[in-house]
């Protein structure tokens, strides 16, 4: 990194971090220990907690009082907390990375009452399609958009997707994928063999979007004595409290065992991956809601675990399929069972697709990642607020 670039401060929005879980919550700290490790110097503002939690980061993090929605309240407390540092923040990189302070800074760009001395914007997936299908949002981020400098999407689906609703959104896109956890690959957990059964894993919030239910209808259509050999295993925080329930009345008829472990911290993720045989997420279109990469392919990838998905949204660019796992159009519960079936019968194409996706997970790095989103940022011209609003280059 160029001494220009670190010679502006990068402060970074978000409205999810740890110990808050989730892609984005992982994105966000991912990053921003990348951009440390480039030079940069770096500070994150997230919601407060009652934990004791940051003397674990390479950065300093200032804890904002919100919940972390992306409701009207914790947007006015973002802009609050915005104006009360805005002398400083506008000699700063401002970077927000996710939805919730995104929205806070569409109000501060509209009213033209702040503007930083550089602003990054990230767009995960959903948000472009429920802020393109709103016209107030849409126009606001629209505007919020043209006044970025950089934007970086995780796939080029996401940038795909974005570049259509927002077109003055295609010259200053980059796709920044991330991958997996820094901290999967400096430690070596060894494989542990718990039981003779073949055990498929899923890890993600309990959500119809990630589809869960697809897997237990799939594994239901397994043939009696394959069903017998295999246990499903589902990881995750419940983010509908119906669907929950709906997933553990399915399991119950299932054929084949199913546990649930609730949310469970990366140390006792890893000893999962370390029992697990297969890795499954078969994620859906639900209403404005997609799935635009998925770190957990990657992750699952790099403890040498074959995947099996849907084909849909960045999950293509997350897995090859064929290589590293197996793709199934949505819908095609067949097709999965046949996938599952496959993996679970056929133990050398788990070890080949097993190694094949560790190489795959090692050519992603959040480094990469951060000189993209960061290149050449501090060599572009700064711009300044006019008195009648408009934003001028200096």
């Amino acid at each position: 990194m160029t001494a220009s670039i670190a010679s502006l401060p990068l402060t970074i929005l978000t409205h999810e971090f740890f110990p808050m879980k989730g892609g984005i919550a992982t994105f966000v700290e991912e990053i921003a220990r990348a951009c440390v490790e480039l030079g940069q110097k770096v500070e994150v503002w997230a919601p407060r907690t009652s934990a004791a939690v940051d003397s674990r980061f390479p950065f300093p993090v200032h804890r904002v009082p919100l919940r972390g929605t992306h409701d009207l309240g914790c947007q006015l407390r973002m802009i609050r907390e915005i104006m009360q540092h805005r002398e400083r923040l506008s000699q700063s990189i401002l970077y927000l990375p996710e939805p919730g302070p995104i929205l806070a800074m569409t109000h501060l760009n509209l009213l033209q009452a702040f503007r930083p001395a550089r602003l990054l914007l990230t767009f995960h997936g959903s948000e472009v399609k429920r802020f393109a299908g709103r016209p107030t949002a849409r126009y606001m981020v629209g505007r919020l958009i043209r006044a970025a400098d950089r934007i970086s999407t995780p796939s080029h689906f996401t940038r795909g997707l974005l570049c259509g609703s927002f077109p003055q959104a295609a010259e200053k896109t980059v796709v920044t994928p991330g991958a997996p956890r820094a901290g999967f690959f400096n430690r070596h957990v060894p494989r542990v063999r718990t039981s003779e059964k073949v055990v498929i894993v899923s890890v993600g919030r309990l959500h119809p979007r990630k589809g869960q239910r697809h897997v237990i209808e799939a594994l239901d259509g397994l043939p009696p004595e394959l069903a017998s050999r295999v246990e499903y295993w589902i990881v995750g925080r419940s983010m509908r409290g119906g669907y929950e329930a709906e997933l553990r009345r399915r399991a119950e008829s299932c054929r084949v065992a199913v546990s649930f472990f609730g949310s469970i911290d990366h140390d006792e993720l890893e000893l999962i991956y370390a029992r697990a045989d297969i890795f499954a997420i078969t994620p859906v279109d639900f209403g404005k809601s997609v799935e635009g990469f998925g770190l957990a392919y990657l992750e699952a990838s790099a403890f040498g675990l074959p995947v099996i998905g849907h084909a849909i949204g960045g999950v293509p660019e997350a897995v090859r399929h064929g290589e590293t796992g197996l793709l199934v159009e949505p819908g095609d519960t067949a097709g999965l069972t046949a996938a599952i079936r496959q993996l679970v019968t056929d133990r050398a194409l788990r070890e080949r697709m097993g190694a094949n996706g560790k190489t795959w997970a090692r050519r992603h790095s959040w480094a990469d990642s951060a000189r993209l989103l960061l290149d050449g940022i501090a060599a572009m011209p700064q711009r300044r607020l006019r008195s009648h609003g408009a934003l001028q280059a200096v």
